[in-house]
This record gives C-alpha cells, sequence and structure tokens, in this order.
C-alpha cells in the first residue's frame, strides 16, 4: 500500500493509535500545549471575547475544536470565557469535530463532569456535516496529523510486508507537489486542501486558527518520527520495530505551512498571522491572564502555573518550535 494509506491505517484504523482514547501528558506518550497549561485555552479565549467585542464574531457564533481528542482545549476555552465575559456562555454555540463514537462519548462526559448543564456540546462528525454563518474554529496539532506520502528519488514510498518501506513508486501530482514547495525528499501531507475547501463551504464568515510543530519553508529532509512513552524513533532507524509500534505511538512529521496557506489560500481564505508560539500567547494576552490570577490567588498557585506558562512561550521549550496560523474569511 502507499504510505499514505499505512499512516492512516496506523493513526485512524480500527486499531488506530487516534480511535480510542489516549492519554497525554506525563501519562501518555508526548505533551501538547493544552495538557501543559490551562493558559493556553485562556489566551485563545481571551482572543476570542476581542473578536465578539471588534464586531467579527456576534454573541450567537459557534466556537468549534477540529481534533479535539478529550475535549481539555475547547473546555478550557469555555472555563476563561465563563470568567472572563460569563454571558457569552449562554449564547455562544459550542462544537467539537470528532469522527470517532468512543471519542464523542469520553468528551461528553468529561463536559457533564466540567459544566453540567450550563454548556450544551454539540458534535458532528465531519465540517460537510456543519453550517452556520459565524465561526472560530480552533485545532491543535492537527495538520501533523494528516497521513503523508514519502518522497526519495522522484519515487513516492509503499510498505510491505513487515513494514518495509521501498521507494518504488511514480507519482506525478505528489512529485509536481514536493517541486513547488522545492522538496526533494521528505513528507507531503495528503488532505490539506480538501480540509480547506470544506471549512471554507461549511462558514460564510469565520476565522481559524492552529498550532502546530515545523516551518513555514519546507525542511530538506525527512523529519518523520514515532512517540512513544516520551522517547522519540526516527522513523528509518535501522533497529525500529514498526510491527510493534504500529497504532501503538503516535507517528508524525513536521509541517510545511506554506502548503497550509497555500490549500487555504485556494479555497478563498486569507492567511492574516503566522507567528512563533511563543509571540502569539503573548499577544493574545497571556501575561495580562497571569496577573489577574496573581492577584486572586495565593503566591504558591501563582508560582505554579507561572512555571506551565513558562513551558508554553519559552523558546527552549514550546516556544519557538511551535507555530500559529490564523486565517479569515
Amino acid at each position: 500500500m502507499r504510505f499514505s494509506e499505512y499512516m492512516y491505517e496506523w493513526l485512524y484504523g480500527k486499531e488506530g493509535y487516534y480511535t480510542n482514547y489516549k492519554a497525554i501528558g506525563k501519562a501518555g506518550d508526548f505533551y501538547t500545549s493544552v495538557s501543559t497549561s490551562k493558559f493556553f485555552g485562556g489566551s485563545v479565549a481571551k482572543h476570542i471575547i476581542k473578536l465578539v467585542e471588534e464586531g467579527f464574531l456576534d454573541e450567537r457564533s459557534i466556537i468549534c475544536e477540529i481534533g479535539a481528542h478529550h475535549g481539555y482545549f475547547l473546555a478550557d476555552i469555555i472555563e476563561f470565557i465563563h470568567t472572563l465575559r460569563p454571558q457569552l456562555l449562554g449564547t455562544l454555540e459550542f462544537v467539537i469535530i470528532e469522527r470517532f463514537e468512543s471519542l464523542q462519548e469520553f468528551q461528553r462526559n468529561y463536559f457533564k463532569e466540567s459544566f453540567g448543564d450550563a454548556v450544551k456540546l454539540t458534535h458532528y462528525k465531519d465540517l460537510s456535516e456543519l453550517s452556520c454563518k459565524k465561526a472560530f474554529f480552533i485545532a491543535n496539532e492537527i495538520f501533523d496529523a494528516f497521513p503523508c506520502e514519502l518522497l526519495y528519488k522522484g519515487k513516492i514510498a509503499r510498505v510491505y510486508e513487515k513494514h518495509e518501506v521501498r521507494f518504488d513508486l511514480e507519482n506525478d501530482a505528489t512529485v509536481q507537489k514536493a517541486a513547488r514547495y522545492h522538496k526533494e525528499k521528505g513528507e507531503i501531507a495528503v488532505g490539506y486542501e480538501e480540509f480547506a475547501a470544506s471549512m471554507a463551504e461549511c462558514a460564510e464568515h469565520f476565522e481559524f486558527m492552529s498550532f502546530d510543530y515545523g516551518e513555514m519553508e519546507a525542511r530538506p529532509d525527512f523529519s518523520l518520527r514515532i512517540y512513544k512513552e516520551h522517547e522519540v524513533f526516527p522513523f528509518f532507524e535501522e533497529e525500529l520495530d514498526r510491527a510493534a509500534l504500529f497504532g501503538k505511538s503516535d507517528i508524525t512529521y513536521d509541517v510545511t505551512f506554506a502548503h497550509v496557506k497555500d490549500a487555504f489560500e485556494a479555497a478563498g481564505v486569507e492567511m492574516v498571522e503566522f507567528r512563533p508560539q511563543m509571540v502569539a500567547l503573548i499577544n493574545m494576552g497571556i501575561l495580562e491572564l497571569l496577573e489577574i490570577l496573581r492577584q486572586n490567588v495565593t503566591e504558591n498557585i501563582y508560582k505554579q502555573e507561572l512555571e506551565k506558562v513558562k513551558m508554553l512561550i519559552m523558546p527552549e521549550f514550546l516556544g519557538e518550535r511551535f507555530k500559529m496560523i490564523r486565517f479569515k474569511k
């Protein structure tokens, strides 16, 4: 099978890594910004409130997370909206796009435990099921989880028995796309164009914000890797047992944001910002939120939260490697 099909099965097949609930954070295979600090969601909440104040969104807009996994990110956003502008909880509509029933059930239970009947959560399996006038879409680490093709010396990879990878398939479309990003070898994502078109069709007027690791320009080499219990394994490591890791670990690669940008612009959606996560969160007011916390809690609690926020914004942690990209229609 082509590598993109193999990666899809690894992540989303019947026994795929993301098909069922997986722990994230200390007990899982990797950390995310969501698992690091609630102030990640708090900063996005502050930004949403600003969009309402400016009139880009109204009080009846949809706030939608795509690829929510546990639902923690959207729940953190809601918690901070309640703190900063509680009246919006009664008018905004909260939505999660989630294809898997098991994860939908986990998310519903988590929201019930967190908010009782105060917040209504609506699920759709795909963006194509949603139709609205105004929306704010948010996603964290979604583009690195799209299947990809692997390109080397003008040919793309296929996977054979015992998870053997060979570069032996001609595919002009992939080669042409790689050439657009001056890429002679590495990962070429599959599905960005369809995703962007689907979002552009489901909402008349929206902003989409996403965080992921990568760069605007393509890497000149393979970045494909596997995360298992906080260890990182390069996919082409000679002694790597892919059969043992298949579906039981996360497989990912660095995002080429120029490809994301082109996909959305082709769908008629404008890119309005691309920043390191550090800059984006500070611009959205994460430090102001910390100051509000400092005035309302003990010094020990403040220091604990401050250390978590440092993980989000310090260049040596998540602040520089992760990027925020933002689009508007």
